[in-house]
């Protein structure tokens, strides 16, 4: 994988335009939960892709000048009292090895060696990863650009977040292979769900289902908070209190993922808790199934992002007019009320400056396809998410494994 980081640091910091610039990325800290506790350490994701290394209180700078590039990674030094505590942080050769950089600095030597690279390559463009979707003042990444616009108030202080997701959106081989892993780790605990399933258990009850089997099978963590909905909660799309009795006859919308070397699944399923779908169910069920597979079946490069939303509403136009739930176009938004899709990868909601705009998908990129309905008057919510890979020609549905199909589920209840 060392290789694999290195590539990505010379694609990103090739493609910039300016002659001079300097790259800052900081892996971020632990986030404060209570009093003296902490949430688990989750890398900044930027720096991941570009480095590797998923510790804490790091930084990766890089110099470009010219066609030369000068990499730094700032680690913290060794403390033996910290270490009896919280264990090692990562040292030198150890850094080395995963990120493929070679000169390695302390953090207590980053403000001098700002100072010096500044002024030695007549530097007057910084970047820095200021992620700009939930502006946090208090991130190192912004506090560090108040810092060098008040030492250093010549320079220009530019945005990289942008130009990092973009390179992001191209999977490598074996991203798509951490991807598939995620997929199937998802895929048994969905089954485990199924397996345990039955009427009158609490939501929280079958979530530990999926949870049992993400840590079972080598996950980190979950891709996201799971949403495990029933009845009339499957109609909030970000249900997440998971905490009510699964009634009998009720339909039950699982959104979930796992994750692998921190790359994301991201499955949704639909179900009846009692393994056998009322007519009505069925109905509305197959309709959104239909509008998946046609989505799906358009998947090619080229193909404009915003176009798989507009197969999806075409089809709800036709489907739901014949069956009396909407008049026209314009009552759709009542009983769907997202888009169809969006970017994976390190990111569950993986980042792109070209989000629903008219740019063509490209070999290399993984979306979802999740079309959806809820009729809150009848308490129903159907989500059906699947993930996919656009191929050279067409697509690859990498999640294809997780049945999905009336009756595929219902045999599956039955022969359980």
């Amino acid at each position: 994988m060392q290789q694999f980081f290195k590539s990505n640091r010379k694609k990103v910091i090739s493609s910039l335009k300016e002659e001079k610039a300097i790259i800052f990325l900081f892996s971020g800290k632990a986030q404060h939960k209570t009093c003296d506790q902490f949430f688990p350490f989750e890398p900044n994701r930027n720096f991941y892709y570009m480095t590797g290394i998923d510790k804490p209180h790091l930084i990766y700078m890089a110099i470009k000048n010219g066609d030369n590039i000068d990499e730094t990674l700032f680690i913290e030094r060794y403390d033996e009292l910290k270490a009896k505590w919280s264990g090692k942080t990562i040292g030198e050769e150890e850094a080395k090895n995963i990120s493929g950089i070679e000169n390695i600095k302390y953090i207590d030597e980053f403000y001098a060696s700002i100072s010096v690279s500044m002024f030695r390559n007549s530097i007057e463009t910084v970047y820095l990863d200021l992620e700009n979707r939930y502006l946090d003042k208090s991130k190192r990444a912004f506090r560090e650009a108040e810092f060098l616009k008040e030492n250093y108030p010549y320079i220009s202080i530019k945005n990289i977040y942008n130009d990092l997701g973009y390179f992001r959106l191209f999977k490598e081989e074996q991203e798509i292979g951490y991807m598939k892993k995620a997929i199937d780790i998802t895929k048994k605990g969905i089954e485990n769900i199924w397996e345990n399933a039955k009427p009158n258990m609490m939501e929280y009850e079958l979530e530990a289902c999926f949870d049992y089997e993400v840590k079972r099978n080598g996950s980190k963590d979950k891709a996201f908070n799971t949403i495990l909905a029933s009845g009339s909660n499957a109609t909030v799309l970000h249900y997440e209190d998971n905490n009510d009795k699964i009634n009998d006859g009720e339909l039950v919308l699982i959104d979930l993922g796992a994750t692998y070397k921190y790359y994301n699944a991201d499955i949704s399923r639909t179900f009846p808790v009692n393994g056998k779908f009322s007519d009505r169910q069925k109905q509305l069920y197959n309709i959104v199934l239909e509008g998946q597979r046609k989505v799906i079946e358009a998947i090619k490069p080229e193909l404009p992002f915003k176009r798989l939303n507009e197969i999806l509403l075409e089809h709800y136009e036709e489907e739901l007019t014949k069956i009396g739930l909407i008049k026209d176009k314009s009552e759709i938004s009542k009983y769907y009320y997202h888009g169809v899709s969006h970017y994976l990868g390190l990111d569950t909601h993986d980042v792109s400056r070209d989000l629903g705009t008219d740019n063509g998908l490209k070999k290399g990129m993984v979306i979802t396809v999740e079309p959806g309905l809820y009729i809150a008057e009848e308490g129903i919510g159907i989500r059906i998410e699947d993930d996919i890979l656009v191929t050279e020609t067409g697509y690859e549905n990498l999640s294809k494994d997780i049945i999905k199909t009336v009756e595929e589920i219902e045999s599956f209840f039955s022969n359980r």
